[in-house]
């Protein structure tokens, strides 16, 4: 009987935390049980019963019979464990795409499953940035996300259909998915014709059309991520329409005149210096469910992302602003890598602080994770910089500095980097 060797898949079924090991012995000693019965029966049939001479070899009589029952236990228990390993093989092979491990595979989700609450604030690609990342750690991850968006696809199925803008929910959808590749390939899918259809992407759709299934959008996320194996949940941090408005600063700035505009979309458009955003109707009732999540969160982090489209769209819901400072969990805030233009135009990590602090008050993230790695380059064309490190070092909040860039898109954050670090300054608390 072969053994199998150290470095098998086979082992990992006994790494501590894998919850397979008290089934193993329940089933050896169920094993062994019908084994001592069978064996009684054998031994009263030897004893009374004459048998041929061949027997006294079959039965290893000429072997001590310590050696004995150390030869039939250790054969019967490498037996049953490689026929439970190939046994869950074939049970999971379904489920498993070509090249996974069913011992890693379940090792992993163990793991993810004991890692710790995760709340993330934003929308628009740095939410699902962070996500894509932070997956690989817990399977206890709540995005909040903005309902703001007022632009694209999602603007079109907001006004035709009344639903609330879909399109940071597909995102994070994709981002969580278990097949994430292909699921993002389908969700970010956008029909190139037909007059209906033309500009939307699959994914809004699908959302759009799960919220008339299931009779309400809330739902039809649920539903959604339970078809795509999501991990984690996603959720609205309002379901009631609201407008994102903003004060800009034109050009007459000396003379204090602001101009007000209103939609998402329209305040980048403007590429004018940002005054403040706010949301109309301005009191609105948070989702209750974002609410609990905050509350029972052991990390919260805003950002990354539009810091004035999608990350304060959902602290200006007052509920979700209130629920973070009763909260007892970390609170981070991470700053963008860079700037983006028409919004944080020439910002600094002490700017994007500033302004986060002037909508919402100075106690509501304790720490800010800043990128701290300038050696990459900036298309010149494309309007934006690397945010420098330039902040108050009284500003009420520590500063966490490291390289979170991405070095193939070095204008976003790399989520496996951004993630690992979150992580570690998590656990170094």
């Amino acid at each position: 009987m072969k053994f199998l060797p150290k470095n098998s898949s086979g082992w990992k079924w006994l790494y501590p935390g894998m919850g397979v090991k008290r089934w193993l012995l329940l089933l050896t000693l169920g094993i062994t049980c019908i084994s001592l019965g069978f064996t009684y029966f054998l031994v009263n049939i030897y004893r009374q019963q004459p048998l041929p001479a061949i027997f006294y070899y079959l039965t290893l009589q000429f072997v001590p019979r310590l050696a004995r029952a150390a030869l039939f236990g250790g054969l019967g228990l490498v037996a049953v464990m490689i026929a439970v390993v190939q046994l869950s093989r074939s049970l999971l092979a379904p489920f498993l795409r070509p090249g996974q491990e069913v011992a890693k595979e379940v090792y992993q989700h163990r793991q993810r499953s004991r890692g710790p609450k995760v709340v993330v604030i934003g929308g628009g690609t740095g939410l699902s940035t962070l996500l894509r990342g932070l997956k690989e750690y817990t399977t206890n991850i709540t995005a909040i996300v903005t309902v703001a968006d007022d632009g694209g696809s999602s603007g079109r199925l907001r006004r035709e259909l009344g639903v609330l803008p879909p399109g940071d929910f597909r995102n994070c959808i994709a981002a969580l998915a278990d097949a994430e590749s292909l699921t993002t390939q389908l969700f970010q899918y956008r029909f190139s014709e037909g007059h209906s259809l033309d500009g939307h992407s699959f994914g809004n759709v699908f959302i759009a059309a799960m919220a008339e299934v299931t009779g309400s959008f809330e739902r039809a996320i649920l539903e959604s991520g339970r078809v795509l194996a999501v991990q984690g949940r996603i959720l609205p941090s309002t379901l009631e329409n609201v407008t994102l408005c903003a004060d800009l600063r034109g050009e007459e700035e000396a003379a204090g005149a602001l101009s007000r505009v209103e939609g998402e979309s329209s305040i980048t458009a403007a590429e004018l210096p940002i005054e403040r955003v706010f949301l109309l109707p301005d009191k609105v009732r948070a989702y209750p469910e974002a609410l609990r999540a905050i509350l029972e969160a052991d990390i919260i982090v805003a950002g990354p992302g539009s810091l004035f489209t999608s990350v304060l769209p959902n602290l200006l819901v007052e509920d979700i602003a209130r629920a973070i400072r009763a909260s007892r969990a970390l609170r981070i805030y991470v700053c963008n890598v860079a700037t983006q233009r028409g919004e944080t135009d020439g910002f600094s990590v002490g700017d994007h602080v500033e302004a986060l602090q002037r909508h919402v008050g100075r106690d509501v993230f304790q720490h800010v994770l800043v990128n701290d790695n300038f050696n990459v380059k900036l298309d010149p064309y494309s309007a934006t910089e690397l945010v420098s490190l330039d902040y108050e070092a009284d500003g009420g909040y520590q500063v966490v500095s490291a390289d979170v860039v991405d070095p193939q898109k070095p204008w976003r954050h790399d989520p496996q980097k951004l993630a690992r670090n979150l992580m570690n300054f998590y656990y170094s608390q």
